[in-house]
């Protein structure tokens, strides 16, 4: 009986122990994060203000974030998408803004499609990407160099993130405006 009771001890503990290692490699990011990022954009919130919609993780600790759009959905409510300043760190995500009548005008002078810093939303910059305008998308990788000729679907400015198509409208990218007619994207 001890035998048996010291087994089943060992089973559970061994179940316990092996999602951990499983997740090794792995780490978590925080609303504590993600509020210190939204801030530095402009939107003041607190950790407490921020929801995650699921949850996010890093290949590594404290991996460097930036806002890339933030849009108001209600009257008390703002989604915000953030992404890793490399594309192997994490995957884009997006987070619930829990705001207050204080955070309202943040939320609206930030949501531009595009970095949200008070440099650029302090000068009007021109727009070099109209929506439904053609451009070239020059896509990056380690080892590949891809060029390809898009439909525009946003208006930006240099150094903003907008979404583009495909000629035939079968892919979606979302890329960052370079100059007049060309856009830039990771692989």
């Amino acid at each position: 009986m001890i035998q048996r009771n010291s087994i089943l001890i060992s089973v559970v503990l061994t179940m316990a122990v092996v999602p951990a290692v499983a997740a090794s490699g792995r780490y978590r990011i925080t609303t504590e994060q993600i509020a210190a990022t939204v801030t530095s954009s402009g939107v003041h919130v607190s950790p407490d203000q921020v929801s995650l919609l699921a949850e996010v993780v890093a290949s590594v600790d404290n991996p460097s974030l930036t806002v890339t759009s933030i849009n108001r959905a209600s009257e008390q409510r703002a989604v915000a998408r953030l992404e890793c300043s490399t594309s192997d760190q994490c995957l884009p995500f997006m987070v619930a803004l829990h705001i207050g009548p204080a955070n309202s005008a943040e939320i609206l002078a930030a949501t531009t499609h595009g970095p949200t810093t008070a440099a650029l939303r302090s000068k009007a910059l021109p727009v070099l990407a109209r929506a439904g305008s053609h451009a070239i998308l020059m896509l990056d990788g380690t080892h590949v160099h891809v060029r390809l000729s898009v439909i525009c679907l946003e208006n930006g400015a240099q150094g903003q993130m907008i979404r583009a198509a495909s000629q035939d409208h079968q892919l979606m990218f979302r890329v960052k405006v370079a100059g007049d007619g060309t856009l830039e994207g990771r692989l």
